[in-house]
């Protein structure tokens, strides 16, 4: 019988977490990511600095073995002890036998991910040792036996009055506890004596450098450092992929860390050790000789140097745990970490850090919480592609234990080459192209029938999608059929091929319409493509050679057009996605350059046109109607938003931008039942943002199809695509 989650219990779970944990996970997430907009502006150099911080893990990553071997000669020449643990029951039977040397019975620790990783603390406690997290939000989660749901702020969940009503039952305190410097002031005269008795002081490390033996912690609350100095025995417990070259390469990370993370220019304590320090020793009265004083490296494998012999999780190991993956995504800003995150990391990441160091099944629960928007690739400080390897670790779950065994029956009805036991949902949204066809060969029966109550109690109970939403509505007449015969401008300047995608050529076909209007109005010779999925649909749910077999289509009907001159004008920006960066994963090389160079999006082309004296006049004219405008995810991600607003303005609409970066919807995301409320609730901001007294009575305006079913679920108003407004009448 299957351990998984029911999508009906999921459901339940996100929906509890939404309510108790909701307000204040979004609140300090939308925080950070706004601070690191901010921060970020001020570096002239951000984009070299990033690339360069990529190439130092790159390097390291690949030099791993030496490193190990360097920095363990090192630390020993300084004095010091390094143990390479296996696993986590290695490495805490390890630090336990330290323990013992140190006839230690208290341990005051700082914060570390890789000891919730390894479940130190557990371990210690069974074994009858006392130990203190002395990092705020862990000390919160210690008093309240949780876990953490971020990756630098562990009780990013908790409101201060919910700490509040937390230490008033823990510690029933003399006086009230009421602002957030009384709660500080509280915790830190609890933790001070505990940090001045303890035996043993244990860090983790955010870099080690193999020439030195330095290491570097990056705190906000200086806790770090007392935990180091308080003890004469400090042990430091690092994963190997925390290990850098040598001291010049902190550079740019101690630059990025602070920014991406917390949007702080620089975090408040940033200390460089290189152990054992050489402080005196103290026992509360007295200081002691510095020679005393012991250090110990707990270097944790745990299936990182398997990770880095795989080449889709080795970006993983590049992750220096900043968290703007998290912060940056719609998705985590509602849930945090206790549904968007595993064992023990959270957000984006987490799928490749539960999969490397707990197999694929460790991600099973959340995984599917990532879209593939591809803000967090933006986001990350060394540009982990990590909407991929979320994809990849989809796969592989997928197919299950027997990745060769396939569904032949299913198979023979479906065209995908996935394994059997795929999800029904997946399966159904991943061949939604299939689905379309049909839909659009039976209208109008498809659609009668598709909003008839009994089957979307059907289409639930079977599939799993939400009974809330309304599918998608067909159309009898394709654009292709539409665009067959067309007459071409007498004398074009250009050509181009049209891909229209499953949902331009099946269902919102009046904006393929438009898009050819315009484009001939401009003297643009439009052809359209034979094929109409670009593998976006099966990607999302993982089916990666579905999705390949798509490109490999794609690539064959558009390659004839390329060979003619022909550029690529696509109208769903996430389309433009797979064949701008995704189909770099799925085609070979050269095929992949050609068809990300020579692709773009309708109002980027149109933007193109005009820019080389193309005659906007031959555009609608918008008479300055007022519209409120929201631009795609993966729109933005590319840069291409501003494209689109330049020409709305420059023909003469009255334009309001949402601020909102994600709608909520993202592809079949917000039609599934377990993250119907999730989808909802991301979108909330942008119902808001459009529901003013300025916008109110706009006309809503979306570039993607997503966008545009949410928009139309979340007011009570149609959304038309921008280029259905610049188009002229036939």
């Amino acid at each position: 019988m299957s351990g998984k989650t029911s999508k009906r219990a999921k459901a339940a779970k996100i929906r509890d977490v939404l309510d108790t944990e909701g307000a204040a996970i979004e609140s300090n997430t939308q925080g950070f990511n706004d601070g690191r907009y901010e921060s970020v502006a001020d570096l002239e150099n951000y984009e070299a600095l990033k690339d360069e911080a990529r190439t130092i893990k790159e390097d390291a990553i690949e030099r791993l073995p030496e490193l190990i071997d360097k920095l363990t000669a090192t630390i020993e020449e300084n004095g010091g002890t390094v143990y390479l643990a296996d696993d986590a029951a290695d490495a805490n039977a390890h630090i336990e036998s330290l323990l013992d040397d140190a006839d230690a019975d208290n341990v005051a620790k700082s914060k570390s991910m890789t000891t919730e990783e390894l479940g130190v603390n557990e371990h210690l406690e069974r074994a009858g040792v006392d130990v203190v997290e002395t990092d705020l939000g862990e000390w919160v989660l210690q008093v309240a036996e949780e876990a953490p749901s971020h990756l630098v702020a562990p009780a990013i969940h908790k409101s201060r009055a919910e700490i509040a009503e937390l230490f008033e039952d823990h510690f029933d305190p003399d006086v009230p506890l009421e602002t957030a410097e009384d709660l500080t002031n509280f915790a830190r005269e609890q933790l001070a004596d505990q940090i001045a008795a303890a035996d043993v002081g244990m860090t983790g490390a955010n870099f080690l450098t193999a020439d030195s033996g330095t290491m570097a912690l990056v705190t906000s609350e200086g806790n770090a450092r007392k935990t180091v100095a308080s003890a004469d025995t400090h042990i430091a417990v690092a994963g190997v992929e925390k290990i850098l070259p040598s001291v010049e390469d902190l550079q740019p990370f101690v630059e990025l860390i602070g920014r991406s993370g917390t949007g702080q220019d620089i975090t408040s304590y940033i200390s460089l050790l290189t152990p054992p320090i050489d402080a005196p020793t103290f026992d509360g009265d007295h200081l002691g000789d510095p020679d005393d004083r012991e250090f110990h490296l707990v270097l944790v494998d745990n299936g990182r140097m398997a990770m880095r012999e795989d080449d889709d999780l080795r970006e993983t190991l590049y992750c220096i745990r900043c968290s703007a993956c998290a912060n940056s995504c719609a998705n985590f800003q509602q849930v945090g970490g206790h549904a968007f995150g595993g064992e023990t990391y959270t957000g984006g990441i987490a799928t490749g850090w539960e999969a490397g160091i707990g197999g694929e099944e460790a991600a099973d629960e959340f995984n599917d919480l990532c879209t593939g928007c591809s803000r967090c690739t933006e986001a990350c400080p060394v540009k982990i592609d990590i909407p991929w390897i979320n994809t990849v670790v989809r796969d592989r779950l997928n197919r299950g234990d027997d990745p060769g065994a396939f569904d032949h029956l299913v198979t023979g009805l479906t065209p995908d080459e996935e394994p059997a036991g795929l999800d029904l949902q997946k399966r159904f949204f991943g061949n939604f192209a299939t689905v379309a066809k049909l839909g659009s060969a039976f209208t109008p029966v498809s659609n009668w029938a598709a909003a008839a109550p009994p089957s979307r109690w059907i289409a639930e109970k079977l599939l799993g999608v939400d009974r809330r939403r309304e599918m998608p509505t067909f159309t009898r007449g394709t654009l292709r059929k539409w665009a067959k015969g067309r007459e071409s401008p007498a004398d074009p300047e250009r050509e181009v091929v049209l891909l229209a995608d499953t949902y331009t050529n099946y269902m919102h076909v009046e904006r393929g319409k438009a898009a050819i209007r315009t484009l001939e109005a401009l003297d643009v010779d439009v052809h359209v493509a034979d094929v109409t999925e670009s593998g976006r649909a099966a990607l999302s749910q993982g089916m990666v050679e579905t999705a390949r077999d798509h490109a490999e289509d794609v690539a064959d009907a558009l390659e004839p057009h390329l060979d003619a001159g022909r550029d690529v004008v696509m109208v769903e920006p996430s389309d433009l996605a797979m064949l701008r960066d995704d189909y770099r994963r799925l085609l070979p090389e050269e095929t992949f350059d050609r068809l990300s160079t020579n692709s773009y999006e309708i109002l980027e082309y149109v933007y193109g046109l005009l820019e080389n004296g193309a005659d906007i006049d031959a555009l609608a004219d918008g008479e300055g109607e007022e519209i409120a405008y929201h631009s795609h995810c993966q729109q933005r991600t590319l840069g291409l938003a501003a494209h689109t607003e330049a020409i709305l303005d420059e023909v003469g609409y009255d334009m309001v931008t949402s601020e909102v970066e994600c709608c909520g919807m993202a592809g079949s995301f917000g039609f599934k039942q377990q993250y119907y409320d999730v989808s909802m609730a991301v979108g909330d901001d942008l119902a808001e943002q459009f529901t003013t007294p300025e916008t109110a009575d706009r006309r809503v305006v979306a570039s993607g199809t997503s966008c545009h079913d949410q928009l139309t679920d979340l007011l009570d108003r149609p959304a038309t695509h921008p280029v259905e407004l610049v188009a002229p009448e036939n």
